[in-house]
């Protein structure tokens, strides 16, 4: 089974010993994402819904450097920062996917790199 790092311009490089996502046959398995600009590697200013939209735009990219895309994630994990922003996040997460429903699990956590409110992570299947 062929298995390699993957690696996209349009999301945030890696800040350690670890890649964007790792292809293995035909899954990818994505690194947590934070909602991180990847033209300046800031933390994206604004609410969880905007956070949250920048997270999935960034996994989008690392999918698509890895050869798949939203639609064929099969598990999120979503890390919050405040579990009060669930419903929110939870209507910008909705948004990106439209009626593809991945398995999820949502948790709250004691804090996230650089003060964000959320991170999330998956696993999808090749195109």
């Amino acid at each position: 089974m062929e298995i390699r790092s993957a690696h996209s311009e349009d999301a945030p490089k890696a800040v350690g010993p670890y890649s964007q996502a790792i292809v293995a046959g035909d899954l990818v398995f994505c690194s947590g994402q934070i909602p991180l600009d990847p033209t300046t590697g800031k933390l994206v200013e604004g609410d969880i819904a905007v956070q949250t939209a920048r997270v999935l735009d960034n996994l989008a990219a690392v999918l698509s450097a890895s050869g798949s895309g939203l639609a064929q994630i099969v598990k999120t994990t979503v890390f919050l920062a405040d579990m009060n922003d669930f419903t929110a996040m939870n209507e910008a997460y909705a948004l990106k996917f439209g009626d593809h429903r991945p398995a999820r699990s949502t948790f709250e956590v004691g804090k996230l790199p650089r003060g964000a409110k959320i991170e999330i992570e998956c696993v999808a299947v090749r195109k």
